[in-house]
């Protein structure tokens, strides 16, 4: 053991093969039909640990996996980083395109992918891919069986590999909303420290029974480490639909889960959250975008204090701020467009363009320093250089702090609107739009004006029942009007079936914002 390594901390491996060395035969992991115990999901861990060896698969090799829910993933995780590998997610809904960007962007050797959805997609990427090791989860027509593989050899103790904190551990991509996806280098020491702060502040039920009902290789895996530490189990939804949802809450007293903001919004218009019995929940994480205060009103009016917000971004994951369940208050309704208050293991400060702090109260970007950190992006140095100018690293996100020091996310720095020389921030407008009682979902993006440069336009997903026409648009133009002055009301207000998703389930202003700017002489964002 060298010096340097004496004062080394636990890092994600270690993390994993303490937690699922702590228990046995209890449930570890419910999907379908199936119940895979702690000891199972070790054993098998420690097969594909065996059987990436064997394909050459470690010491800083790169591996892609794309699949739907199934158990293997998770067991797949935790094999790639006792292995010694880098993982990056392909998210399933991605194109071929992006999923090939990637693969080349990453330098991947290797795709471990579910055949019995994306065979062909895997057959189309290794044409495009010189080089490619495909891997399955199961028999393929195209690549080799992992799962045979791993059936080949025996069960050892987990054993860590000979890693560094500043180790890279996974290449993840941002989602792309502005330019080509960046490939964020996050070393070890960045998710052990994220799993400190969770351990730390996030309140986690005990009993915990976690239902994941995003997909596994993403926002869900940041979960692993919580729920084995203590003793849960997790509860795997193959598809997301609001009847699944309830369904697997009432059958299996499902004490806690994580929601994107768009899909509390289904389960908030669905007739069954009326109906379902929501009684065992206790906590609901929800981040990865903007939740709408008027909806997050809604949910608490049904179902209770039960929300804990997180605000975080690939580069500084999950962490970076923190909602509490009694933090979310009725009494107080202006702080339900908050997202926490700043985790105290990070620094975080409010910056001026002159990379000075602003006066609290007034906005700024958040910029953070600490072990939460990326280490740059892959192959980019000007934009790793731009991210870490003044030696913070600038997260593109507009906050303020109020008095009693919660954090308001104003908006992205890019999407900021400059109408008639003032700036319009769409999250406050579209947080005004949202209390409308017919309002579902809301954009506001800036399209072309040749008086104005850039006018401010709503773009709406009805309620249920809720009808358009010119009164519906004049009360919505009025009520922003109102709140916050004739600048910032929408001009124009377009209602439409549903809003585009980036893969991640953000509201994709780029692909809303594209029809408008197509024949202008710039684009935005």
């Amino acid at each position: 053991m060298s010096q340097d390594s004496l004062n080394h901390p636990p890092l994600m491996p270690h993390l994993l093969i303490d937690g699922l060395n702590r228990y046995n035969d209890e449930p570890c992991l419910y999907l379908g039909d199936r119940v895979a115990t702690y000891r199972e999901v070790r054993e098998t861990t420690s097969c594909m640990v065996q059987a990436l060896h064997a394909q050459g698969l470690k010491g800083g090799k790169v591996i892609a996996v794309l699949s739907a829910n199934r158990p293997e993933v998770l067991s797949n995780i935790a094999a790639m980083q006792l292995a010694g590998c880098i993982g990056t997610p392909l998210h399933p809904l991605g194109s071929l395109d992006d999923h090939a960007y990637v693969l080349e962007a990453a330098e991947v050797s290797a795709l471990v992918y579910d055949p019995t959805v994306f065979d062909d997609h895997a057959k189309a990427l290794a044409e495009r891919i010189p080089g490619l090791q495909l891997l399955a989860f199961g028999p393929t027509a195209h690549g080799d069986d992992y799962l045979a593989i791993a059936d080949g050899f025996e069960a050892q103790p987990l054993v860590a590999p000979d890693i560094s904190p500043d180790d890279i551990s996974s290449i993840t991509f941002t989602g792309g909303t502005t330019g080509k996806p960046k490939g964020v280098l996050s070393p070890y020491s960045v998710a052990a420290y994220m799993t400190q702060i969770q351990m730390a502040e996030w309140e986690l039920p005990d009993p915990l029974r976690m239902l994941i009902a995003t997909p596994l290789s993403h926002a869900a895996a940041a979960f692993f480490i919580p729920v084995l530490q203590r003793g849960g189990a997790f509860y795997v939804m193959q598809g997301f639909t609001p009847d699944s949802f309830f369904d697997m809450v009432e059958e299996h007293k499902i004490t806690a889960t994580m929601l994107v903001p768009v899909m509390l919004y289904f389960l908030l218009d669905s007739p069954r959250s009326a109906t379902a019995d929501m009684s065992s929940m206790e906590t609901i994480f929800y981040g990865a975008s903007p939740m709408s205060p008027a909806r997050l009103q809604e949910g608490i009016d049904k179902w209770g204090q039960v929300f804990y917000q997180f605000y975080g971004q690939s580069e500084a994951p999950m962490v970076l701020t923190n909602m509490r369940r009694a933090e979310h208050d009725p009494a107080k309704p202006e702080r339900l467009s908050s997202c926490g208050r700043p985790s105290p293991w990070v620094h975080l400060a409010l910056l001026d363009s002159d990379g000075k702090e602003v006066p609290r109260g007034e906005p700024g970007e958040i910029c953070v320093r600490g072990p939460l950190v990326m280490h740059g992006y892959k192959d980019m140095p000007e934009q790793t250089a731009e991210a870490f100018a003044g030696g913070w690293l600038h997260t593109g996100d507009v906050g303020r702090l109020d008095e009693d020091g919660f954090l308001y996310i104003v908006d992205r720095t890019k999407d900021m609107i400059v109408t008639g020389g003032f700036n319009v921030f769409p999250r406050e407008v579209e947080d005004v739009i949202a209390t409308h009682p017919a309002v579902a979902q809301v954009v506001v993006i800036g399209v072309p004006d040749e008086k104005w440069g850039e006018a401010v336009k709503a773009v709406i997903v009805l309620r249920p029942d809720a009808e358009t026409g010119d009164a519906l648009v004049g009360e919505i133009q009025e009520q922003v009007k109102s709140a916050k002055g004739s600048v910032q009301a929408p001009k124009t207000v377009d209602f439409v079936d549903a809003i585009p998703l980036t893969p991640v389930g953000k509201p994709d202003k780029k692909a809303v914002r594209a029809p408008f700017w197509e024949a202008a002489d710039r684009g935005v964002g």
